[in-house]
C-alpha cells in the first residue's frame, strides 16, 4: 500500500474510532485524525506480529479492521492520559 493510501486509511480509521468510542474525547477532529494514522500503524504492527495480518491492500476488510482497532486503542490511551492531566 502506498503512503497516500495509508494516510487516507488512517484518517478514516481515526474518524470511525471517534464515532465508536462513547463520550467526549479530548482533542478536536484534527488530533483524532492524526491519532488515527498512528493507530493504523499500531494496528498493522500488532496485527502482523500477533495474527500474521497486516496492512496489505487498501480495500481488504482485514486491513480496515486492523486499522480501526489500532485507532481505537490509540484514542483510548490518549484519552486516559489527557483525562488524568485535566483532573489534577
Amino acid at each position: 500500500m502506498g503512503i497516500i493510501a495509508f494516510l487516507i486509511l488512517g484518517l478514516i480509521a481515526g474518524a470511525i474510532a471517534k464515532l465508536i468510542i462513547p463520550g467526549d474525547q479530548p482533542g478536536g477532529w484534527l488530533s483524532t485524525l492524526v491519532l488515527g494514522v498512528v493507530g493504523a500503524l499500531l494496528g498493522g504492527w500488532i496485527g502482523s506480529a500477533v495474527f500474521g495480518v497486516g496492512l496489505e491492500e487498501f480495500w481488504s476488510i482485514q486491513t480496515w479492521l486492523v486499522a480501526i482497532v489500532g485507532a481505537v486503542i490509540v484514542l483510548l490511551i490518549w484519552g486516559f492520559f489527557t483525562r488524568s492531566r485535566r483532573t489534577v
